[in-house]
């Protein structure tokens, strides 16, 4: 729920109302009920409130606490507040409200910053600690709620999109080279979402599991207050039921709210999952409300009228048969505030469209599970270099066998390319072999028949380190790096673009932590992904869906669009002056492929043109449209 902004004067200087109000104003679509200001000297909060909970004016925000001490914004949902709220009443706490934000509130006052490890939901916060003459902010352990930052010399302004921060007048709008570089060249986004980087030079993003303090004078001291890495593996007979009821339990209190509740669903194991818990616990006598996207290349229909048939929900479609307009592209930009990583956020964004149009506020969705239950086909690789590098080869010939028989693939050449892998993993520990594959990736960028030398020359000269190709490290990547961190800025923004609350069970922490202390083999097993998920599931969702191998995403015709109603507008956006005058692009490269791509001789849709045309209308955006690369 909500976005929040601020800003905390380091030069002593007094924050003016009006500032505030210009970056409350920018993220209106976050919070469109209420909005609030407080302003005390040099430290400065305003806030757009989405009211989810306790919908009367005791939610407020900012909110005070009783003895004027402490002051909060606060964007999220602090989803066991009920139990929270029963201990700290046992403590001498009294509430006015019956929301969570008091009681986040108060469980700061009761515990200080010790009170994030009792936190279970999803939130990014600012508390003005008038007691210690400091801003205290954290944000949840997975980064599920964003927050935005730039610390300049007189100010520090926070905010939870970043066009709050450019809204104060006081952040300076500077392109970002190398994460730029780093996304046309590499095509990397979710590391930078990881580290805090963004495309804005200047802009960082607070990191998933951190928490930080501010004092007035300027000194900002921040540390990571959990970790993923202290959990690991151990013996489980059986964790099918412990599992169940985690999951239960997380979709169970996802369930608490004074608004109407639906889900996003597709064909496959996380929303059908989710959709049938709904329906095991919700006791209203309206039908549940299933937001699902329908592609005739990809259909699942099938599988999500098998789910319907089960809960009795009722269903609402989008389809997108034709193209969005060209021009759409950069208002989904700023909504974004930074490129994306392919089409698919579309479909979110519509998805999330639709259930504001039929006045759902709050939609369950199944982000997380992929990158800690191994949902995507690489992970089946990663399993099997497991099982190899700990010298497990009959086991590891017996899994590639299953799978490859379920899937169409020689087992042989299976065994051949996982040996391949094992092999260039064992180099990979070598810091000199590492250097030389950076060395070599940094050629190849320098020689792109797309982009200019004076680009790649702004990619990270630091060589890489090494990269756990084990199942259990590429779980941990994925959650901690690439792609989760990414995935989750996409959908915050869908959701918050159309005022609606995104809320994610399979990202309880208490059900991350349990699925990595859950051994390999319960991950994946023959030519199964999510081997846990679907053994739990027995029963509980329709045996087509638990059943099903195949995996499909969100697909749109990003070629056909390309080659029909986005051909002429991307041709004009390529043959304008100031592209050609920016320095990143070999501007007759692109047009001469993007003439090929009309024709049908290749396929250069996605990622090149896309992330060519996401980064024209960004610099637009950014106030940056005459910007040339620095060297160029």
């Amino acid at each position: 729920m909500c976005g929040f902004a601020g800003v905390v004067r380091t030069d002593r200087g007094g924050v003016e109302p009006a500032v505030l109000e210009r970056m409350a104003d920018s993220i209106r679509h976050r919070g469109p009920d209420d909005e609030g200001f407080h302003v005390d000297g040099s430290v400065g909060f305003g806030f757009r409130r989405l009211s989810i909970l306790d919908l009367t004016e005791a939610g407020h925000q900012p909110m005070e606490s009783p003895d004027g001490r402490a002051v909060i914004v606060f964007n999220g949902e602090i989803f066991n507040y009920v139990e929270l709220r029963a201990e700290l009443e046992a403590k001498g706490h009294a509430f006015r409200s019956t929301g969570d934000t008091e009681v986040l509130l108060a469980a700061y006052r009761e515990w200080g910053r010790d009170c994030l490890a009792r936190l279970n939901g999803m939130w990014a916060f600012l508390i003005h600690d008038k007691k210690r003459n400091l801003v205290f902010g954290a944000r949840d352990r997975f980064g599920i709620k964003p927050l935005y930052m730039h610390r300049g010399r007189d100010a520090v302004c926070f905010g939870s999109e970043i066009k709050a921060l450019f809204a104060s007048g006081l952040v300076p709008r500077r392109p970002n080279w190398a994460v730029a570089a780093r996304f046309l060249l590499l095509e990397q986004l979710g590391a930078g979402d990881c580290a805090g980087e963004t495309f804005f030079d200047g802009v960082e993003q607070l990191p998933p599991g951190t928490a930080f303090e501010l004092g007035l004078d300027g000194t900002f001291r921040s540390w990571r207050w959990w970790s993923l890495e202290s959990f690991l593996p151990e013996p489980m007979d059986d964790p099918r039921k412990e599992f169940a009821d985690l999951f239960e339990d997380a979709v169970r209190i996802r369930l608490r709210s004074d608004v109407p509740v639906g889900v996003c669903l597709s064909g496959g194991l996380d929303s059908t999952s989710i959709l049938c818990s709904m329906a095991r616990q919700r006791d209203a006598a309206d039908p549940l409300q299933a937001f699902t996207y329908n592609a005739a290349d990809f259909d699942e229909s099938s599988y999500v009228a098998d789910t319907v048939r089960r809960t009795g929900a009722e269903l609402n479609r989008i389809e997108l048969k034709e193209a969005i307009d060209f021009e759409d592209l950069g208002r989904l930009l700023w909504f974004y505030d930074q490129p994306v990583h392919s089409t698919a956020p579309v479909v979110g964004f519509e998805l999330m469209r639709l259930a504001a149009r039929k006045g759902v506020k709050v939609v369950l969705n199944g982000q997380g599970a992929d990158e800690t239950l191994a949902g995507y086909g690489s992970y089946f690789q990663n399993w099997w270099h497991s099982l190899l590098s700990r010298g497990r080869f009959g086991r590891a010939w017996s899994e590639m066998r299953a799978w490859g028989e379920a899937h169409g693939r020689d087992p042989a050449e299976l065994r051949r390319e996982s040996l391949r892998r094992l092999v260039r993993a064992q180099f990979r520990r070598v810091g000199f072999y590492r250097r030389l594959s950076h060395a070599r990736e940094r050629r190849a960028a320098m020689a792109s028949p797309w982009f200019t030398p004076e680009l790649a020359r702004h990619l990270p000269s630091d060589t890489p380190p090494y990269a756990d190709f084990s199942l259990r490290g590429a779980l941990l990547d994925g959650v901690r790096v690439d792609p989760l961190p990414l995935y989750l800025r996409v959908e915050d923004r869908n959701s918050m673009a159309h005022s609606v609350e995104a809320r994610l069970p399979f990202l309880d922490w208490r059900l991350v932590a349990f699925c990595f202390r859950v051994p390999d083999a319960w991950k994946t097993r023959g030519p199964w992904n999510k081997y846990l998920l679907r053994e739990a599931m027995a029963g509980r969702i329709p045996e087509s869906v638990r059943a099903r191998l195949d995996k499909m995403g969100f697909p749109t015709q990003h070629r056909d669009w390309f080659a029909g109603p986005w051909y002429a507008p991307m041709r004009d956006m390529l043959a304008d002056r100031v592209v050609r005058e920016r320095g990143i692009y070999d501007v007759d490269a692109l047009e001469a492929g993007l003439e090929r791509h009309r024709k049908g001789e290749v396929n250069l849709s996605q990622p090149l043109l896309f992330n060519v045309a996401q980064m024209e209308f960004w610099l637009r955006g950014a106030g940056a449209s005459a910007a040339a690369v620095p060297g160029a």
